[in-house]
């Protein structure tokens, strides 16, 4: 898959922040993704094991979620742990499995955060700028923001907000079980993001998706 790369990993988490702060100006984070059009589905993931990270890309179909490509890519973990620069400790195993990618996906959904991010630049944005497809955040904890009381049942969803600014849902995508924090990555926005990620969770709390890249990127060789 051919990519649109913005700058090299080798960074300081100072010079790290400040390209965030820059990168986040060419964000389009409302435009609606056309779900009618939609055929073919991506979940991306990062396991990281022993001072080694293992990235998992697997396209599925949709809404059918039936398996079509698989790819994986396996490096050293470059980046320390910095809560707000993930995408600097994943992005450069994720690039190498973006490049062996031969099927050409409608929608990415990434495990972690897209605009619900301190700097509006979670890794679904960041990683969407090189892609230049529509990405979605789809995170399992909060990182920034407030929410209104939300409702147990499934598909229940009230918008996060961050200094009076509505930076993305918190979604129930299964009865009883605890919410995930849904944003716009890039060419996304926000109610078609939740519309797509409660499309694609029939089952379980994770969308499917994310779900078969998450067992992939966990098999290490």
């Amino acid at each position: 898959m051919r990519l649109h790369p913005r700058h090299a990993w080798d960074v300081t988490p100072g010079e790290a922040v400040a390209l965030q702060k820059r990168l986040a100006a060419d964000l389009v984070t409302d435009r609606p993704i056309d779900l009618s059009a939609v055929r073919l589905v991506a979940g991306v993931d990062v396991s990281v094991k022993e001072g080694r990270s293992q990235a998992a890309i697997v396209v599925s179909t949709f809404p059918e979620f039936r398996v079509v490509e698989t790819v994986t890519a396996e490096r050293p973990t470059p980046f320390p742990y910095i809560p707000g620069l993930l995408s600097f400790r994943e992005g450069p195993v994720l690039e190498e499995a973006f490049r062996r990618l031969d099927t050409e996906p409608d929608v990415f959904l990434f495990d972690g955060m897209g605009t619900a991010h301190p700097r509006r630049i979670g890794i679904a944005c960041h990683l969407g700028l090189w892609l230049e497809r529509p990405t979605i955040g789809c995170g399992k904890t909060r990182l920034v923001g407030r929410n209104a009381p939300l409702p147990e049942e499934k598909g229940a969803h009230v918008p996060l907000v961050d200094r009076a600014e509505t930076i993305g849902a918190v979604v129930r995508t299964r009865t009883g079980t605890h919410p995930l924090f849904i944003s716009p990555g890039h060419l996304a926005d926000i109610p078609s993001a939740v519309a797509l990620v409660l499309a694609c969770a029939p089952k379980f709390r994770l969308p499917e998706p994310i779900r078969q890249a998450h067992k992939a990127a966990g098999v290490f060789t």
